[in-house]
């Protein structure tokens, strides 16, 4: 019940922004996805825990976007701040999570400028762990995006990032959704070494959804994830989780590094 009153809460504020601004959101494509990313439950439990592995401390998420990760970080972490680059997604999880007392605030977070210490200086070496999922692929200068991020952990804290994997793989989906690029381990790894990390893990993740990826993307040039194919996707996540164990090992739909800062 409580999901369900959260999801329509979301869309409510959606539409308002629509009609108080009089103007469509600046990210559409992306919001679409994200709403159909919101009603997998079992595929973002699965996505947290690997995200999760590393957590701790005061934690930033950056691209929170509609608070699907958030919410899970909200419920397992005390002390936890959301960010986005978007001020109408900044509205929504301040709208949506303002009740929760794990709940530290959000800001409105840009990794790509030149100037980001001297913009953001109440936030520097401010966390415990910086977590950014589905978000570097999206800045083209990635290596000042990652240093941007570093910027932003104490001493000995962890940068968790998750982008998407496989250049071969990219495809209509990847345009439309603002994706610069795709990434190898060794690729990911390099980028957050450039930026003084010590690597612990690298890793892919999710390899099952490699074929609907090419399939809707390089074949029916697809340009949203529908809810339809997520909500099926969704009800087969145990069982990609079992074949994670063989194949992510070798190959994923995303690829996920953790570095510390020393």
């Amino acid at each position: 019940m409580e999901r369900w009153v959260s999801r329509h809460l979301l869309h409510f504020e959606i539409q308002l922004i629509r009609l108080m601004q009089k103007e469509t959101l600046t990210d559409p494509s992306g919001f679409e996805t994200l709403d159909a990313f919101s009603r997998a439950d079992r595929f973002n439990r699965w996505q947290f825990s690997a995200l999760n592995r590393s957590v701790q401390g005061q934690i930033l998420e950056i691209g929170s976007g509609t608070g699907n990760i958030s919410e899970l970080l909200l419920k397992n972490h005390s002390h936890v701040s959301l960010s986005d680059l978007r001020s109408e997604y900044c509205h929504l999880l301040e709208t949506k999570f303002n009740n929760n007392p794990h709940f530290k605030g959000v800001y409105e977070l840009d990794l790509s400028i030149n100037n980001f210490d001297s913009k953001y200086p109440e936030l520097l070496a401010k966390f415990d762990t910086v977590i950014a999922s589905n978000v570097i692929e999206h800045i083209t200068p990635d290596t000042l995006a990652v240093r941007n991020a570093t910027a932003l952990l104490r001493k000995g804290g962890r940068l968790i990032v998750l982008v998407p994997a496989g250049q071969w793989l990219y495809n209509s989906l990847d345009k439309e959704l603002g994706h610069y690029k795709r990434y190898s381990k060794f690729k990911l790894k390099s980028l957050l070494e450039s930026a003084g990390l010590v690597v612990r893990d690298t890793r892919y993740f999710n390899a099952a959804a490699i074929l609907g990826w090419w399939i809707s993307g390089k074949v029916l040039r697809e340009k949203t994830v529908s809810v339809s194919k997520m909500n099926l996707y969704n009800r087969l996540t145990p069982l990609f989780k079992i074949t994670d164990w063989f194949i992510a090992p070798f190959v994923g739909i995303s690829v996920i590094s953790v570095g510390v800062k020393n």
